[in-house]
């Protein structure tokens, strides 16, 4: 039997916009409903060119068009409720909310992995989370820091083979120097899924660091 999970819909990521159209955060699918259906967010696409906002019961009839006129496309995500089957927003807006966004990058664990895509710095070999670990370029032994700069991912043997030696003492090199990202890795990556390409439109690269939730 498998142990593959496919995942549900409801797990699928929504961008939130504020009032005045801009990025501050990202939902799942199921957090984006309860707001549509509590009237407190929109929906809003893009069609020819133009933003069209749907609320909730208009989205269910925009949905209900599509399902039976068949113009799912290959990327849409789409939930059955009992009696209907709706569409899965990529991007709701709030209606009553006008605050802006944070210009800062966590500095943690999630955000290092996903900055150097779960690859050794070292050997350049792809390794899931839990087979990686941190290193520190310039030991603490030898007053390394623990920053962006000087933190990068490395898998186990490359991080036994290192020791607390730097890259160039222990005659290993670094595939590209660690510097801190100015915008968020994890919705860089998920902005590499076709299924989140419309994210694009509303990322003016002053709000490219929406944290992930």
């Amino acid at each position: 039997m498998s142990d593959y999970h496919q995942p549900s819909p409801l797990e699928a990521s929504v961008l939130v916009l504020n009032k005045m159209f801009m990025a501050v955060h990202v939902v799942s699918v199921k957090r984006a409903f309860c707001l549509l259906f509590k009237d407190l967010a929109e929906v809003v696409v893009m069609e020819d060119g133009q933003y069209m906002t749907y609320d909730f019961a208009t989205w269910r009839e925009v949905s209900e068009f599509k399902a039976k006129n068949f113009q799912r496309a290959e990327d849409d995500d789409w939930v059955r409720g009992a009696s209907f089957e709706i569409q899965a927003p990529r991007v709701i807006r709030l209606l009553d909310y006008d605050r802006v966004p944070k210009q800062t990058v966590k500095f943690n664990r999630r955000n290092i992995f996903a900055r150097d895509g779960n690859q050794c710095q070292y050997c350049g070999k792809k390794f899931p989370t839990s087979e990686l670990s941190l290193d520190h370029v310039l030991p603490r032994s030898q007053k390394g820091g623990t920053t962006w700069e000087n933190i990068v991912c490395a898998c186990v043997d490359c991080n036994v083979r290192k020791g607390g030696r730097t890259p160039r003492q222990a005659n290993m090199a670094l595939i590209r120097k660690p510097e801190k990202p100015r915008r968020s890795p994890l919705l860089v990556m998920k902005l590499s899924q076709r299924k989140y390409r419309s994210w694009q439109n509303f990322l003016d690269a002053a709000y490219w660091d929406v944290e992930l939730k």
